[in-house]
């Protein structure tokens, strides 16, 4: 059975173990003084989870598949972080979750930031009904709503969905 939970810190372990095999595919993509070997530790998790980012795992008969994180910022939803084991990835593990997440956004902007060079990220993100924006958009938008340096806003990108306005509630 598949399911999607809320992942607390219990199972920590688990859930980093997917995030920084996932995150390998990146070393190649990232400017070598960014990549950091494990990607993300137990530290910076904690931290992520303290600046209000939900992680959420997909989970077939208790083994952890892929696990994303959603953080609700002042007028826009952002996801912070989609991640799929490497031997599941091309499965719609990573599409399942991003759909959940889209459950839980309730902002009419979802945004996400992912590495320029990251070209299998971006189409993932565009096949599902994410367009990129401008380079000076991406700028102001990563100073806004994330807390990176700025080595990392000149070699990102910034994806965004905005959702449509049903007419009836026009």
């Amino acid at each position: 059975m598949v399911t999607i939970l809320e992942l607390q810190s219990t199972g920590k372990s688990a859930i980093l173990s997917v995030i920084n095999d996932a995150a390998r595919a990146y070393k190649e993509v990232i400017p070598r003084d960014r990549w950091k070997d494990p990607y993300m530790s137990a530290d910076e998790f904690d931290k992520e989870r303290e600046a209000g980012v939900q992680f959420y795992g997909l989970t077939k008969e208790g083994a952890l598949m892929g696990v994303a994180g959603i953080q609700h910022h002042d007028n826009v939803d952002l996801i912070r972080h989609c991640y799929v084991r490497t031997d599941l990835q091309r499965h719609g593990v990573g599409s399942i979750l991003l759909r959940h997440l889209f459950t839980l956004a309730p902002a009419p902007e979802v945004l996400v930031g992912t590495w320029e060079d990251a070209t299998w990220a971006i189409r993932f993100y565009k096949r599902h009904g994410f367009e990129q924006v401008s380079r000076e958009e991406t700028d102001r938008l990563l100073e806004r709503y994330w807390d990176i340096p700025q080595r990392q806003i000149e070699t990102s990108i910034v994806l965004r969905y905005r959702k449509s306005v049903a007419l009836d509630a026009l």
